[in-house]
C-alpha cells in the first residue's frame, strides 16, 4: 500500500528511536498497533456491509450475469462460467445419493465377486449374455 522498502523503515526506526526515546518506544508501538488494528477492523466491518448491502440489492447476481454474457464472446469462457454455475446449484442442492458409487464397482481388488454380483443383477433384470 505504501511501498515502503528496507531503507526506508529503518530511517523512520531511527528517527522514532531518537525522537520517542528507548524508553517510551514499546509505549509507542503498542499505541500505533492498536491504532492499525482499529483501523483494519472498522475497514473490515465497513467491506461486510458494504457486501451484505450489495447481496441484498441484487448486485452479485446481476454481476454474474453480465460477465456470463461477456464470457459468450469465447466458448470456452462460456463453458467454464455455464460449468462453474451448474456445479455451485448442485453442490448448494447437496445431492448425495446420486453421486455414490455402487460396491461392486468401488472394490477393485476383488474382481471375481465383482464379476458374480454384476452376474446376478443381470439375471434379476432378465438380461443375459450369450
Amino acid at each position: 500500500m505504501f511501498d515502503l522498502g528496507t531503507m526506508e523503515l529503518l530511517l523512520i526506526a531511527g528517527t522514532a528511536l531518537i525522537v520517542v526515546g528507548p524508553k517510551d518506544l514499546p509505549v509507542m508501538f503498542k499505541k500505533v498497533g492498536n491504532f492499525v488494528g482499529k483501523a483494519r477492523r472498522m475497514a473490515r466491518e465497513f467491506q461486510n456491509t458494504m457486501e451484505s448491502a450489495a447481496d441484498d440489492t441484487g448486485l452479485k447476481e446481476t454481476t454474474r450475469m453480465l460477465n456470463t454474457i461477456q464470457s459468450a464472446s469465447s466458448p470456452t469462457k462460456f463453458g467454464k462460467s455455464v460449468l462453474k454455475d451448474a456445479l455451485e446449484i448442485d453442490e448448494s442442492l447437496d445431492i448425495e445419493s446420486e453421486r455414490k458409487v455402487p460396491d461392486e464397482i468401488r472394490s477393485k481388488d476383488e474382481p471375481s465377486k465383482r464379476k458374480k454380483s454384476l452376474i446376478k443383477s443381470e439375471e434379476k433384470q432378465g438380461v443375459s449374455k450369450k
